[in-house]
């Protein structure tokens, strides 16, 4: 038997399936769920090995993931859905585009387009980070709380670390210490191939976007999203960091919804 990917559906509408990043879940999602929720029947799912889906033998590799997530899109029958997903759930969501299973894709902030010393720098920061944050386990709550600690926690994910919610940072945190698959995984994407292109004409629309201010991949590596996947459109966060859907959660949800809102091709 396949252990089950845990899905959770809001709102109503066109389908609208969406990838949480490395070691989230769908609650991730939280900040853009109203605006977008308002307009489409959202599906979030938790990736194999986080959140509450169980770990699948393949879950600590990226290729492991993406065939999971083609294969709950085909299972489910949303080869037709529009998709998007943000940092790992980006470059997931990119390579669904890729393989021809969905409809229209946001990609934001996808990993998957570093090159030489990026590689490196990708896995000694996360690998550090999630070294710390479970050895802090025990004083998550406490340090969520205050700004300066989220500032220093948080200056690789987020534009504006101290203006996030307490309660918010303090969950994503936990999640990204205890999901069990983070540290296998971030070996392999740091050392495994680059995310490849273009989409396939199966596939709807797509859309790539980036903030200015990303720490964890910088902004010169849209140039190499853009170069796989020479027919996306392009949108530029001025204010964000890695993760829009923290730094701009208004704007992220209306680039989606505007993304996704033509017919697939």
């Amino acid at each position: 038997m396949v252990p089950s990917i845990e899905t959770h559906t809001e709102g109503a509408g066109r389908k609208l399936l969406l990838v949480h990043g490395l070691g989230g879940s769908w609650k991730s999602w939280s900040p853009v769920l109203p605006f977008v929720a308002a307009q489409r029947e959202v599906i979030m799912i938790d990736l194999p090995g986080h959140g509450a889906s169980p770990v699948r033998a393949d879950s600590g590799t990226f290729a492991g993931l993406a065939d999971s997530l083609e294969a709950y899109i085909r299972e489910n029958n949303l080869e037709s859905a529009d998709v998007a997903g943000f940092s790992l759930g980006g470059r997931l969501v990119l390579e669904m585009a890729r393989r021809g299973c969905a409809g229209n894709i946001v990609a934001l902030d996808p990993g998957g387009f570093w090159q030489g010393w990026e590689r490196t720098y990708f896995r000694w920061t996360l690998g550090a980070s999630v070294r710390l944050l479970r050895l802090l386990k025990g004083q998550l709550g406490a340090l969520s709380r205050s700004p300066v600690t989220r500032t220093a926690l948080l200056a690789q994910l987020s534009a504006r670390p101290w203006a996030l919610s307490g309660e918010m940072v303090e969950r994503e945190l936990r999640s990204f210490a205890e999901t069990p698959t983070v540290p296998a995984l971030i070996k392999d994407l740091a050392r495994g191939p680059a995310q490849q292109g273009p989409g396939s004409p199966a596939s709807g629309n797509v859309t790539i976007a980036w903030g200015r201010k990303d720490r964890l991949c910088p902004p010169r590596q849209a140039a190499r999203a853009q170069a796989a996947f020479p027919d996306a459109a392009f949108h530029w966060f001025e204010e964000s960091g890695h993760y829009s859907i923290w730094d701009c959660p208004q704007e992220a949800a209306e680039l989606v919804l505007r993304s996704t809102g033509s017919e697939q091709r």
